[in-house]
């Protein structure tokens, strides 16, 4: 059994997603980001995720991994992770080096998730041809995990940040969101993420099939959450565009719009907690952006998540 890393990303952990505001020009982006990234971290979350595509798809990043720096330096505790970086898209090695030396800017704060992708935007704007995605995924992602733990580095053997992988390896998570995925992830050493809509039966199924396979790593539950009255509109809009590119078969698993809202935080504990358990996950990550929600609103939510939510989530799952 590979040993798990030890810095970023523990059982337990309830993190934050975040997405940029494209409402805003680019230095705003960032800006609000950033605001967003440390408000998290002071009000409670022990980390907070990115994620990629290109063209302003959405209110994604082209450059999850780039933005991670950025957060860490706003951020005074807490690990930040890009998840999922789109891994075809860039040479393994490189991605290994880059992701190796934020570590060592910043100890035990850095994980990375990675993707085969989805969006054929994504790979005609790095010219990468579509149809090798998965090929390109599934031999890059062993590769990736063994240089993040400081083995297999070739002609990288002299790269001081890869070699001190090896004795603080850095945190890779596959998406994964069938059978075969998550005993590729298993097989790899790498944890597992799911999507934020689907039904917590359903991952079950993936949690045991990962765990048979002998995976060790995280396994980790996104849930798109709203305390309060909910931007109902901007909920429905963001679920088209998401119907727009997910495969059939994987939406017939979905629930509803996705969003677990409620008034009460008592009430949204008990949802969170419920599919936490039944999904069989180990990791929570929270998510209230869409397109069409403010910043105002996302920091609002933040805020009302960490003094309202937060206490009551981490003694129930500490019970």
């Amino acid at each position: 059994m590979l040993p798990l890393p030890s810095g970023a990303v523990r059982p337990d952990a309830v993190s934050m997603r975040l997405y940029p505001h494209n409402g805003l020009d680019a230095t705003g982006i960032v800006e609000e980001l950033r605001a967003q990234a440390a408000l998290a971290a002071d009000v409670g979350f022990d980390g907070v995720m990115t994620s990629e595509h290109h063209g302003g798809f959405a209110g994604y990043s082209p450059n999850p991994l780039q933005v991670t720096g950025w957060l860490l330096e706003a951020m005074r505790t807490g690990w930040c992770a890009p998840c999922p970086m789109l891994l075809p898209l860039r040479p393994v090695a490189l991605v290994a080096e880059e992701v190796a030396w934020l570590a060592a800017r910043f100890p035990d704060r850095v994980a990375v998730g990675v993707a085969p992708g989805a969006l054929p935007l994504d790979f005609e704007v790095m010219e990468v041809p579509f149809d090798e995605k998965m090929d390109r995924f599934r031999s890059g992602l062993p590769r990736l995990v063994a240089m993040l733990r400081g083995d297999a580095l070739g002609e990288l053997a002299g790269d001081r940040a890869l070699q001190a992988c090896a004795e603080r390896p850095v945190t890779v998570i596959s998406t994964a969101m069938s059978a075969p995925a998550v005993r590729r992830a298993a097989a790899a050493g790498a944890g597992i993420v799911y999507d934020g809509a689907s039904r917590p039966d359903r991952l079950r199924l993936l949690s045991d099939a990962f765990q048979e396979a002998g995976g060790t790593g995280p396994k980790v539950l996104i849930r798109r959450v709203w305390l309060g009255d909910p931007p109902q509109e901007a909920f429905d809009r963001q679920l088209e565009v998401y119907r727009s590119y997910t495969p059939a078969a994987a939406q017939q698993h979905w629930r509803d719009n996705g969003f677990l809202c409620r008034d009460d935080a008592g009430a949204l504990v008990e949802d969170l907690v419920s599919a936490y358990r039944d999904s069989g996950a180990d990791v929570l990550n929270l998510r209230v952006h869409v397109d069409g929600v403010s910043p105002g609103q996302a920091r609002d939510q933040i805020s009302r998540l960490g003094a309202e939510v937060l206490p009551l989530l981490r003694s129930a799952l500490a019970d």
